[in-house]
């Protein structure tokens, strides 16, 4: 069984996203959507909302896990049995940290493969970055995210958190 991992912020999870994780999840035994805490950033979503929405908008793979972990990437996948990172890229631009991340990995963990998914030309524009600061500024973002991301973001504007 080929247990593969998909690391990120999804801060929040765009279709991007998705669309990476609906290709892996295809091509896996089993997906791990590993949500990252990063202590060092301050997320608009809280782990809790972010593997929430998550799971929300992954319920239809069956194939597909939600979790979260603090710490070195690789860490958390030795502890969870993943042998391949799943990673999109969306331009040239990403390429070159992403090598250095896959190699960086690779160093921590022999045996882990890295395997690059050009995210689909629909969505090569997209990002987290850019759906919040959308969504701030009352941009209809239903396009970009899953119906429960959406709602999510309208409610974080109009409580003032966005």
């Amino acid at each position: 069984m080929v247990i593969a991992m998909y690391p990120g912020s999804f801060d929040p999870v765009t279709n991007g996203h998705l669309d990476i994780i609906k290709r892996a999840a295809r091509m896996y035994d089993k997906l791990i959507v590993a949500v990252l805490n990063n202590t060092a950033k301050t997320p608009l979503f809280t782990l809790e909302e972010r593997r929430a929405l998550l799971r929300e908008s992954c319920a239809h793979l069956k194939n597909v896990e939600v979790d979260s972990f603090e710490g070195l990437t690789v860490d958390f996948a030795r502890q969870k049995g993943a042998t391949v990172m799943v990673r999109g890229l969306r331009a040239v631009t990403d390429f070159e940290n992403e090598i250095q991340l896959a190699h960086t990995n690779f160093a921590l963990m022999p045996g882990i493969e890295t395997v690059f998914l050009a995210t689909s030309l629909r969505w090569s524009y997209l990002s987290s970055t850019t759906v919040r600061e959308a969504a701030h500024y009352g941009a209809d973002v239903s396009k970009f995210v899953p119906p429960c991301v959406a709602a999510a973001l309208a409610q974080k504007r109009e409580s003032g958190a966005l």
